[in-house]
């Protein structure tokens, strides 16, 4: 009990001491005392007043809902592929997506870059979404891959001998099975997406700039603005928080149980 309780508190301390921050007067952020008059000045400042960070958000929305509604598609198809069919270089080409995971961003970052210019997408949504596709793709393929090998196949030979076809299989038999691997590939693509720092740091400039990228700014010449730096990080963690809220159910089931039906 004791040691759940040390890890809760170095787990949540931070947070909860960013959230209090967050509400502080720009002069009490460094103070330790607990009273205080709570303000918004820290939230007003970065949404629409001197450090807005509004356009950011709209970027770091779009391109994570973007990649997500993209991604969660391509790799089921994939997976349903991987999982169901065998064809020559099946091993190797899975072997090959995993190994996509070891490559680090540094590597890759030259040459996103050079070839989006040449196409004149630098900063613009399209590029980062680009970009986080082949991050997470991969990636969410071997996971939903797994809970399409616990689906049994009998029913969708069933399915078939009532005359399903392969789309409406895939739509009306696998989509609602593996509906918690989806949820949880859903979740992960939009967090992959969201929290991305190295692609969109050389890739957007100001169009296209994504919130992380933007809590730079909060660096100023005269220091760090911490109380708005806390209310950005807020704004960060907001959505994670409420997908977690929304899906926590599938998710769990999805991370415990699989697609088994």
């Amino acid at each position: 009990m004791l040691t759940t309780l040390a890890i809760l508190f170095f787990v949540l301390f931070p947070i909860v001491w960013m959230a209090i921050t967050a509400f502080k007067p720009a002069r009490d952020a460094f103070s330790t005392s607990l009273i205080f008059s709570p303000t918004l000045e820290n939230f007003a400042a970065i949404l629409g007043g001197a450090s807005d960070l509004t356009s950011a958000l709209v970027s770091s929305v779009v391109v994570g809902v973007a990649t997500t509604v993209v991604a969660v598609p391509l790799a089921l198809l994939a997976a349903y592929g991987f999982s169901r069919y065998r064809f020559p270089g099946h091993r190797a080409m899975l072997l090959a997506i995993v190994a996509t995971q070891f490559i680090p961003g540094v590597a890759i970052a030259l040459p996103f870059l050079t070839l989006f210019r040449s196409l004149g997408l630098i900063d613009t949504h399209l590029a980062l979404v680009i970009v986080n596709l082949s991050i997470v793709v991969p990636y969410i393929t071997w996971l939903l891959k797994g809970f399409v090998d616990g689906l049994p196949t009998e029913i969708e030979e069933a399915a078939r001998i009532d005359g399903c076809g392969q789309v409406a299989l895939l739509w009306r038999v696998i989509t609602p099975l593996a509906a918690p691997g989806i949820f949880v590939a859903a979740v992960f693509s939009f967090l992959l997406a969201w929290n991305e720092f190295l692609f969109p740091t050389f890739l957007s400039r100001s169009d296209a700039e994504t919130l992380p990228v933007a809590l730079m700014t909060l660096v100023l010449p005269e220091g760090v603005a911490w109380g708005q730096m806390a209310a950005a990080g807020l704004l960060v963690m907001a959505p994670m928080l409420v997908m977690a809220f929304l899906v926590r159910r599938h998710f769990a089931e999805g991370m415990t149980m699989g697609a088994v039906k």
